[in-house]
This record gives C-alpha cells, structure tokens and sequence, in this order.
C-alpha cells in the first residue's frame, strides 16, 4: 500500500487514517506475488533461525490429556481439574502430550483504523505480512492454519487447513477486504463481538493469534479471557510510531477512521503535543494491563518494525520465560528487546 497525504503538513492522531491507501497486490496474483516475496525475505530467514523451534510459536497447541499429577509451584493454572482437586481434596493438574500437528488461528482485525501508517507501511500491511510469514512458516511444517476477517462484521471464516494454496487463499481474503471495504463506516470497531465468534467457532485447543490494533469499543477484555482459558492466546498488537508521540506539523487536519469524525489540531502547541503523549502512555498501560489480566503472551509490531526480527525476538523472550516460569506468559516490547 502506498500513503499519500492531502497536505505535507498533515500528521495522524492515534486512531486516525490517511486520506487514501491503495492495495498494490490485490487479487490471486497480487496475493502470489507477496507470498512469494515474504517467502524470500522473511520465511526462508525465519525457518533458517528458529531451526525447528517454531513450536515455542504455538506452546499448547495440539493437546491431549496424558496424566494427572499434584499441583506444583509455576504451574499454569488454567491446567487445575477442578473437578478432581474437589474430589481428592488437593490441587491437581492436566498433564498433556503434543499431537505431531497443531492447528493455529488468526483473529483479524481489519477495520479501518488498521488503514493508519505514518512511513512506508500501514498497519494493515504489516498485518497481512505477519499473517501470511507465520501460515507459511506452520504449514511447511504440516500444521493447519485459519482465519476469521474482521471488517466492521465478521466478513469471512477460513477453515484449518494445511499447504502454500490455502496460505495463499487467506491471503487473498485479506487483501480483497482492503479492496472491497466502505471508505468508512460507522462506530468503532466491536473486538468483543470478534472473539466471541472465534470461542464459538474452534472446538479443538489451537493456538490463536489475535492481530489487532486494539481500537475499539470497551468490553472486548472478558471475552478475550474466556477465550484464552480455552486456547493459546497470542495477542499480536500493531500499532504506529505516531500513536504515540506526535510531531511539530503545524495545524493539520485529522479524521478517525474508526468514526469519521474529523478535526483541525495544532501540533505546534508544545502543550497539545505533551497532553497527546500522556494520553497516549495511559492508553498503552491501560492495554497492556488487560492483556496481562487475561493471560496471554503478547507480540507488538510497529510499522517500523523489522517483521522477522520482530518475530524471532519474541519467540526468544518466550522460551527464555517458559525456561524460567514454568509456563510464564511473555509480554515482549521494544523496551524489553532493549534491556
């Protein structure tokens, strides 16, 4: 996608979009042509890194129950039989066995607001990258893949399957909502109504990947908890460098591409740009508050972000944590890639 503004001046508010983004790989050959570039620049890579160890992507995928044993210290609570622990009296865990093939999920949050990139990429095409790099990466290996895609409603269910044409397919069905969506709608996006339908729609444990930039309509906190008592939750958190921290533009126009509303702000005012940024460091705690409290490791991507090395990073943090916990849920971000 290409971002072109209406005035060099213009700037993005967090939750705002550009005035237009073009898909450049639309279509069945659009979707051949990225795949066959994510496979020459990011997959081959990762494959080459992660040397087999692409399973800390999907750690509880693909289980079943083995044993029973006590409850020890660092155990994943979600794995107490509460039903035993009442009848003997004392905690008692589920002990599983991987299945040679896991299945993975991908929850996809593609309202408008994922339209948003400041630089040479929006969200939405960092989110159809990461998508389509990880797909391919699991169904080499002979595990299943599916998607549910998220407009303004659920607008298409993927069903788990294995191979490159199916990866290839699920690429199409994000790059044709890109070509195919309203130039805006109405109301903020409604995660909570997304991932209800996901807990509804997957039978058998998975891991699930929810990628999203996580503007939406309170109340999406509760069923992402249900749905990681379920599953393996993975939260991958896009966002841009210019959600955060504005720059000195002038005064520019803004629209959020969640609601349509559109207003003129002042970026030269040293006094708006620092309310900005505290507003944004409490959205960003407030967030990562409730993706701690619902138990699920957590992966951000930047527009700005380097996808493989993004991604490796993470699968790192997370081996290194369930090495240390015992199970320990990984909240990887920039800073902690820092230190």
């Amino acid at each position: 996608m290409k971002l072109w503004w209406r005035s060099k001046a213009r700037a993005p508010e967090a939750g705002s979009e550009p005035v237009a983004v073009a898909a450049n790989d639309a279509g069945a050959g659009g979707a051949e042509r990225l795949l066959a570039r994510l496979e020459w620049t990011v997959i081959r890579r990762l494959d080459g890194l992660l040397q087999g160890n692409y399973r800390t992507l999907m750690r509880g995928a693909g289980l079943d129950l083995a044993d029973l044993r006590e409850y020890q210290l660092h155990d994943d609570v979600r794995h107490i039989d509460w039903n035993v622990t009442a009848r003997l009296e004392t905690p008692h865990v589920r002990v599983f066995t991987e299945d040679r093939e896991m299945t993975a999920w991908f929850v996809l949050d593609l309202s408008r607001s994922v339209d948003f990139g400041s630089g040479v990429k929006a969200k939405r095409e960092v989110s159809i990258g990461f998508v389509g790099a990880l797909a391919r990466l699991l169904t080499r290996h002979g595990n299943r893949v599916g998607a549910l895609v998220y407009g303004h409603d659920i607008e298409a269910v993927i069903p788990p399957r294995t191979g490159r044409r199916h990866v290839l397919h699920l690429l199409h069905a994000m790059e044709r909502r890109a070509v195919e969506a309203p130039p805006t709608q109405k109301g903020m996006t409604r995660l909570s109504d997304l991932l209800a339908s996901a807990a509804g729609l997957m039978p058998r444990r998975s891991t699930v990947f929810v990628v999203s930039d996580f503007l939406s309509e309170p109340g999406w906190e509760e069923p992402l908890g249900r749905l990681a008592l379920r599953h393996e939750v993975v939260a991958v958190r896009l966002f841009d460098p210019l959600e955060l921290e504005l720059p000195d533009l002038g005064l520019v126009p803004l629209r959020d591409a969640e609601t349509g509303e559109q207003l003129w702000v002042d970026t030269h005012d040293p006094g708006f740009r620092k309310r900005f940024a505290r507003l944004a460091a409490e959205r960003e705690q407030t967030l990562r508050a409730a993706l701690a409290k619902a138990r699920v490791d957590t992966l951000e991507l930047s527009t700005a972000d380097d996808l493989a090395a993004a991604i490796l990073r993470f699968a790192d943090t997370r081996k290194q944590r369930m090495r240390a916990s015992g199970g320990a849920h990984a909240n990887f971000t920039k800073t902690a890639a820092a230190t």
